[in-house]
C-alpha cells in the first residue's frame, strides 16, 4: 500500500501539505498531461511475502572506505556515515574487481538516506539497488550515501546547505575518480534533486550560516550522462509560501520558499531555485523527470502557481503518474525499471 507520511505538524508543513486545498496553487494554467495508467504492483515486501534484500546496509565496501581516505574525502565530507545503519553503499569487493556497467549515484531526500532499514519514510534506495543488481550491475556499479540526520524530526531543519550540497559534489566527483568513468548517471529523489542540480550546476553559493559565499566548483556536465529527478520542488512548494521562510526548509535563499505571484510572473522565490532556474540543460546529457500528480508530500497536484514543480526545464522527457500507488515515496520505490531503462537505454517504459 501507499506509504502516508505521519510527521510532526512542522514536518509536514514544510515539506508539504498532505491535504490538497485552497490557494495560490491552484490557479491552473496548463492542461493536465496524459497520465500514464499504472501497473497494480506492491510494495517491496508487501502482499507477496516479505523479500530480503540483496542490498547491504553495512556501508561502503572496505576498498572504497580506504581510497576515500587515502584521497582527501575522509573525514572531511563523512560520506561514509558509518554513523548509521545504510548509511552508504557502494564500491569494489578488490582492486581487481571490474567496472561495467556506467556507474550509477543515487541521492535521497528530506530526512532518507541511502539504504532503507525499515523505518517508516526511510526506504532508501533499497529497491532500486536490489532491482539494479538483478539486471547485472555490481555493488561496484552503485552508489549512495546519506546527506543529512536521517532523522524525521529535524526534517524542517534541512536546507541547501554548504555542506549539503558539498557533500553531494564530493560524492559524485569521488565516485567517478573512483571508478574510473568517463561519466557517472544520478538519479534524485525529492530535496535530493535540486541538491544535486546544484551540484552538477555548480558555481557559486552563498550560505549565511556556514561562512557566506563559497565555490562548488565548475559545472559537471560533460561527466554525467543520465540525469533522473523524482519527485523533486524544483519551483519550490506551495506549502511553503503558506507557511512563509520562517524554516530552513522553506527559506527564501537556501530553502523551497516559491515566491508569490504578482499576477505577471512569480517574484520572491528562493535565490537558490532561481540559481537553478537561470538555465537548463546542464544536469547531463539527457535529463528526466519521474512524478505523479497524486503526491501527497507536495500536494496541489504537484502544481506551484499553474506549472508542475517535480519538471526539470529543458527535460529530455518524464513518467507521469496520477493515482494510488504512486505518491511521493511509491514513485521512487516502485519504479526501479523506469530509472533502470532511463539511465541505461535513454528510453521511457
Amino acid at each position: 500500500m501507499q506509504l502516508r507520511h505521519t510527521l510532526t505538524l512542522t514536518g509536514a508543513l514544510v515539506l508539504g501539505s498532505l491535504v490538497p486545498g485552497c490557494g495560490p496553487a491552484e490557479d491552473v494554467s496548463e492542461e493536465l498531461p496524459r497520465a500514464e495508467v499504472p501497473q497494480q504492483q506492491a510494495a517491496p515486501g508487501e502482499e507477496t511475502g516479505s523479500v530480503e534484500s540483496a542490498a547491504s546496509t553495512s556501508g561502503f565496501t572496505s576498498h572504497f572506505r580506504t581510497w576515500l581516505t587515502n584521497n582527501g574525502y575522509e573525514p572531511t565530507y563523512n560520506l561514509i556515515r558509518a554513523d548509521l545503519v545504510g548509511g552508504s553503499y557502494g564500491g569494489k569487493a578488490s582492486s581487481t574487481d571490474t567496472v561495467v556497467n556506467q556507474p550509477v549515484i543515487f541521492i535521497h531526500g528530506n530526512s532518507d538516506k541511502a539504504i532503507g532499514t525499515g523505518t517508516l519514510g526511510q526506504s532508501g534506495w533499497t529497491a532500486s539497488v536490489d532491482f539494479f543488481l538483478s539486471k547485472g550491475y555490481k555493488t561496484s556499479e552503485l552508489y549512495a550515501t546519506t546527506w543529512g540526520p536521517a532523522d524525521a524530526s529535524l526534517s524542517a531543519y534541512q536546507y541547501h546547505s554548504k555542506t549539503n550540497v558539498m557533500k553531494v559534489r564530493k560524492f559524485i566527483e569521488a565516485v567517478k575518480a573512483y571508478t574510473g568513468a568517463t561519466k557517472v548517471d544520478i538519479i534524485a529523489h525529492s530535496m535530493g534533486v535540486t541538491l544535486a542540480r546544484k551540484a552538477v550546476l555548480g558555481g557559486y553559493a552563498t550560505d549565511s550560516l556556514e561562512g557566506g559565499q563559497y565555490y562548488v566548483g565548475p559545472p559537471l556536465t560533460t561527466s554525467v550522462d543520465t540525469f533522473v529527478g523524482i519527485a523533486g520542488a524544483n519551483l519550490g512548494l506551495t506549502s511553503c509560501y503558506q507557511t512563509g521562510p520562517g524554516t530552513p526548509t522553506c527559506g527564501s535563499t537556501n530553502g523551497l520558499y516559491p515566491g508569490y505571484w504578482n499576477g505577471v510572473s512569480v517574484s520572491g522565490r528562493s535565490a537558490y531555485l532561481n540559481n537553478l532556474l537561470s538555465s537548463s540543460g546542464y544536469e547531463g546529457a539527457f535529463r528526466y523527470t519521474i512524478w505523479s500528480t497524486d503526491d501527497e508530500v507536495i500536494g496541489y497536484n504537484s502544481m506551484v502557481y499553474g506549472s508542475y514543480t517535480p519538471r526539470i526545464p529543458g527535460q529530455t522527457g518524464e513518467k507521469v503518474y496520477s493515482s494510488y500507488p504512486y505518491g511521493h515515496f511509491n514513485v521512487k520505490d516502485l519504479t526501479q525499471n523506469v530509472q533502470l531503462n532511463m539511465v541505461k537505454f535513454h528510453t521511457i517504459p
